[in-house]
């Protein structure tokens, strides 16, 4: 004798998704370069008016991120003398308490007043709030702004949503065509 009864529904199961990664946005050096030399003429076409008139004393770079763009801009810009800030803020992909590990002795006397202050990137601020605190007088420029610090910077080249990872050059490899985050060599396991 056979079934009678109603048909019984039963659920199809599904896996649940993986977690979604952020996006990423790969940065080229060539972007890095014509960004950096996009940031250069504006300075030098339109220079800021005001307290931050030209010639400058010189760049301070934020270490490590403004280091590159600051060595293009003291190309373009024929500015001789450039100075770090080092703070610390971020440990591979997650960002910590901020570090102050070295501040630019000149720049720090005149409060940054007739400095350029350079970074790669402004994500949180809180770097940038930090790089401000010690030199309120600055410049501060940078390639890319995201919504949460845009206003921190004084000028910057393009804004990436906030929740984009955003991986500079030195900071990937080429893996078969394709670029992704490279750790540093040092702290890797060597055979």
């Amino acid at each position: 004798m056979g079934n009678t009864g109603s048909p019984v529904n039963i659920p199809v199961m599904t896996p649940p998704s993986p977690p979604e990664r952020p996006p990423e946005r790969i940065v080229t050096w060539a972007e890095i370069h014509a960004d950096s030399r996009a940031l250069a003429g504006r300075l030098l076409s339109t220079p800021p008016p005001g307290r931050w008139a030209a010639p400058w004393k010189g760049i301070v770079a934020i270490t490590r991120g403004g280091m590159v763009p600051a060595a293009v801009l003291a190309r373009e810009m024929g500015i001789r003398l450039i100075d770090t800030l080092a703070i610390a803020s971020y440990d591979v992909k997650s960002q910590g308490r901020v570090q102050m590990l070295k501040a630019p002795d000149a720049a720090t006397a005149d409060k940054g007043a007739g400095w350029l202050l350079v970074d790669d990137l402004v994500d949180t601020g809180a770097t940038a709030r930090a790089a401000r605190d010690l030199l309120p007088d600055a410049l501060f420029v940078t390639l890319y702004a995201k919504p949460a610090a845009r206003d921190l910077p004084d000028i910057f080249i393009h804004e990436v949503a906030q929740d984009t990872w955003v991986h500079f050059p030195w900071d990937t490899e080429d893996r078969d065509g394709t670029f992704a985050y490279a750790p540093p060599l040092a702290g890797r396991e060597t055979p």
